[in-house]
């Protein structure tokens, strides 16, 4: 089935104003407390990921090892982070979140979310609900396409 022109750039205009509404307030909320978006951004993946050793975390930060290091020295000495040695493999190390780590983080996500309020706010029950059955849909149809084969790269 062809795509959409106009769900295209409907697309793209919703997730441009998605992306740059919630950024927003990711940046402001690092900014007040001191952070990078970079540092909330390790945060969130070693909650979500855990990690065993600095070069993963570097790998999936897409930075050297040097630099996730220096990154999370940062994060431990403002009380974010715990380095522990992993028991099965004392060359790594276990890297976790602190209580205030966690505290921060959920703080960080939220602040992104903020002006979700403010938009349901201006929508009526209606448009709301109409909004609703579109998300599920694209929700639906995304989560098929994770479980469809990869296409096939066009050949060079």
């Amino acid at each position: 089935m062809p795509r959409s022109d106009a769900f295209m750039t409907s697309l793209q205009e919703w997730i441009a104003i998605f992306m740059r509404r919630s950024m927003r307030g990711l940046i402001l909320f690092a900014k007040d407390n001191g952070l990078s978006v970079v540092q909330i951004h390790a945060l969130s993946r070693i909650h979500y990921k855990g990690y065993h050793g600095i070069a993963n975390l570097g790998d999936e930060l897409g930075m050297t090892s040097a630099a996730a290091s220096q990154l999370l020295d940062r994060l431990v000495r403002q009380g974010l982070l715990e380095r522990t040695e992993d028991p099965n493999d004392r060359r790594l190390k276990l890297i976790t979140l602190t209580p205030k780590g966690k505290r921060t983080l959920l703080e960080g996500l939220r602040a992104r979310e903020v002006w979700w309020d403010d938009l349901a706010r201006v929508m009526t029950p209606a448009e709301q609900e109409q909004a609703d059955a579109a998300l599920r849909l694209l929700i639906e149809r995304a989560r098929q396409l994770e479980h469809a084969p990869e296409p096939e790269s066009p050949a060079k």
